[in-house]
């Protein structure tokens, strides 16, 4: 059983995620919270698997909230935005959220995504990662920048795989283009996730941009 808080400030969206989970075999709606606060108060006393996470929320926001988790070690966090690609995305990804998805996706999607973060991938499509680099370029470090020290610990041929997961490439294409199995590059993937204690490739991806390891085309 997947036990998800849905932390909302709006009761309405709050009762809509609750109807369509609660139709779905192996979900449980577990709790919910209409801020930050209160999401992190709940996990002192509740188990949770994933937290449906809003952005934009009284006292404590989403993000603040998401870092908070992280850094406790806490569930897996799915942010649902209003606004495809806004602000405040980028900032919950880099405080420790697997994914986003708009609060207007289907109950299918939703329901998916809530799995796919519960077996510790992350939600974000190779199509959606260049859009998301894309839209955030402004932000990136200019080059010459000091890169972080874990960048060190990578192998030449990590960070060739590390740039290429950058660029929004799934690991078959990764395989494909540089002529590796599709296991092996899962195998690279995976050491780079543990080298750099990052929890999935979003943050792998926002990583790679940050150090200068992948720059937009």
């Amino acid at each position: 059983m997947i036990r998800v808080l849905v932390a909302d400030d709006q009761e309405l969206v709050r009762t809509g995620l609750r109807l369509v989970l609660r139709r779905e075999r192996g979900i449980e709606v577990a709790g919910e919270a209409r801020d930050g606060q209160e999401v992190i108060d709940l996990l002192e006393r509740q188990d949770i698997d994933v937290v449906l996470m809003d952005v934009q929320m009284p006292r404590v926001d989403g993000i603040e909230a998401t870092r908070l988790i992280n850094e406790r070690g806490g569930p897996r966090v799915l942010i649902l935005t209003t606004f495809d690609l806004d602000e405040y995305v980028y900032g919950a990804i880099k405080a420790g959220a697997s994914g986003f998805l708009l609060k207007d996706t289907s109950p299918q999607s939703l329901v998916e995504a809530i799995r796919v973060v519960h077996r510790g991938d992350a939600v974000i499509a190779p199509s959606t990662t260049r859009r998301l680099i894309s839209h955030f370029v402004p932000r990136l470090p200019a080059c010459g920048t000091a890169p972080d020290a874990r960048v060190a610990l990578l192998s030449p041929r990590e960070r060739e795989v590390l740039a290429e997961v950058a660029g929004g490439l799934s690991n078959a294409e990764i395989a494909e283009r540089m002529y590796l199995s599709e296991g092996t590059v899962r195998t690279h993937v995976s050491s780079i996730l543990a080298k750099l204690h990052l929890r999935d490739r979003v943050q792998a991806v926002v990583f790679a941009y940050e150090n200068n390891l992948a720059r937009p085309t």
